[in-house]
């Protein structure tokens, strides 16, 4: 089927993707744009050339400790989607949808729901899933919106779950600049995801995105299959080579990963049950750690396990390229004092509080950084950007903290719906390419966009300012 048959808005929404496939530099180049944008406003403020170079310098490391743990989320949600234990689950998951608009349902339900435990592995998930789905050849499927759907769990709500990174850097003093710790102390999950606010807008969210994807699948007769794109057989996982040498005799014996994870587990459970659960799982080593041990028993042998992290490292290369600018940018906003003594965060603070006031401070940030969003495609880190001067003036305008951090966890990812950037691990599964997907996903920014900024104002009046908490 041609574009020129489809509604005006997927028209729209193809021409946009091929834009953006055509002309978007590399995220990296965005990073660094913000660099030079940022450093130039500190200059423009009063800051000197020295002060803002040792403050560029001074911050460009301070992150490694959550550069390393954000890459990790990538990692262990790889390992524990591809293990040969998972994909048996998706092959079974598979049968039971019956029809094509229902099987596309499906996908985005699972796919959303797994992003709430780790946004990772809802990517590698839910493209095996639509790959296994293809297959079958009683169920007529649009490849394309299944593709979209599989998507949904990143470009719709995995910033309101636990692998949100800015609510998980909130949560860990460890983690934060200190520039930031001083502005915001810590914020447990019980401030931010785990708000009732945040669950009804979670849920919201979900049943809008499913009813977007029912209403926009296309029939079966104008659905256009796996088969179609060239696509004839499900996502292959590596079967495990044979082993060849003596030396190699533990990387295929199960021994070492028994070993290895049941002391993991028995770390863990001590963990749980000496901690509250929810302190427990906001501490990010803790939930890489969960992670990376139940891909290690999945896998089994040791080999299988190393060769799916193996596999899983370049889906890491722009976080740990990325977060470095985005150390110095933070650092940059904190530290480079200008005429006054002010930082740049502190003169952004005050355009805030002269801007908006404390009930429309929700949808003038959400706008803000969803706009800010389609430039610097972080997938998180651009809230060690923001937060500075944004959470400043939650405070000075006496918005609760924690609602502020969840303003722009469910901003962020209204720009993913249409920005090809995070789509690339799921499309090399898939084998489509953005413009394939973004004419349906963009769909569901057109319903998203009004629905988020409507719902962060409207819960945002059910809730009272509450000072920072220093550790």
């Amino acid at each position: 089927m041609k574009a020129t048959n489809e509604g005006w808005m997927a028209r729209l929404a193809l021409r946009s993707a091929a834009w953006s496939e055509r002309w978007f530099p590399d995220a990296w180049i965005f990073a660094a744009l913000g660099v030079v944008i940022v450093a130039l406003a500190t200059l423009g403020f009063g800051s000197t050339p020295v002060a803002t170079m040792n403050a560029f310098g001074d911050g460009f490391w301070s992150l490694i400790p959550f550069t390393m743990q954000m890459a990790f989320i990538v990692i262990g949600g790889y390992v524990v989607a591809t293990a040969p234990v998972v994909k048996r689950l998706i092959d079974r998951l598979a049968q039971i949808p019956r029809t094509g608009r229902g099987a596309i349902c499906y996908i985005a339900f699972l796919s959303m729901l797994t992003s709430l435990l780790s946004w990772g592995f809802s990517l590698i998930f839910g493209g095996l899933l639509v790959r296994a789905l293809a297959q079958r050849e009683d169920l007529r499927m649009d490849y394309r919106a299944a593709g979209a759907a599989a998507y949904l769990g990143l470009g719709a709500i995995w910033a309101m779950g636990l692998s949100s990174s800015a609510a998980q850097l909130q949560a860990n003093p460890a983690s934060m600049p200190p520039g930031l710790l001083a502005i915001t102390g810590v914020l447990p999950f019980t401030s931010t995801i785990f708000l009732w606010q945040s669950l009804v807008m979670t849920a919201c969210l979900i049943t809008a995105s499913m009813l977007v994807c029912w209403f926009t699948a296309p029939s079966d007769q104008n659905a256009r299959t796996a088969r179609d794109y060239g696509i004839t057989e499900g996502a292959a996982v590596p079967e495990l080579p044979p082993r060849q040498k003596p030396g190699e005799w533990l990387e295929y014996s199960p021994l070492l990963s028994i070993v290895i994870g049941v002391m993991g587990l028995g770390w863990l459970g001590h963990e749980f049950i000496t901690k509250h659960a929810v302190s427990a799982i906001a501490n990010l080593n803790t939930y890489n750690f969960l992670f990376l041990t139940v891909g290690l028993l999945l896998h089994w042998r040791p080999r299988s396990f190393l060769d799916a992290v193996t596999r899983s490292v370049p889906s890491t290369a722009g976080v740990l390229i990325q977060f470095p600018l985005y150390g110095g940018i933070a650092a940059l906003l904190t530290k480079a004092q200008g005429f006054g003594g002010e930082t740049l965060a502190h003169r952004l603070s005050q355009l805030f509080v002269h801007i908006a006031s404390t009930d429309s401070f929700p949808a003038v940030m959400g706008l803000y950084s969803a706009v800010l969003g389609f430039f610097v495609p972080s997938g998180g880190g651009k809230w060690l950007v923001e937060a500075p001067y944004v959470m400043q003036a939650a405070n000075d305008l006496h918005v609760h903290l924690g609602w502020a951090v969840q303003v722009y966890n469910a901003a962020e990812a209204l720009p993913n719906l249409v920005n090809p950037f995070w789509m690339l691990p799921l499309l090399g599964v898939l084998g489509l390419k953005a413009r394939d997907v973004v004419g349906y996903t963009f769909m569901q920014f057109v319903v998203h966009l009004p629905l988020v900024i409507g719902l962060l104002w409207l819960l945002g009046l059910t809730l009272q300012y509450v000072p920072p908490v220093m550790p």
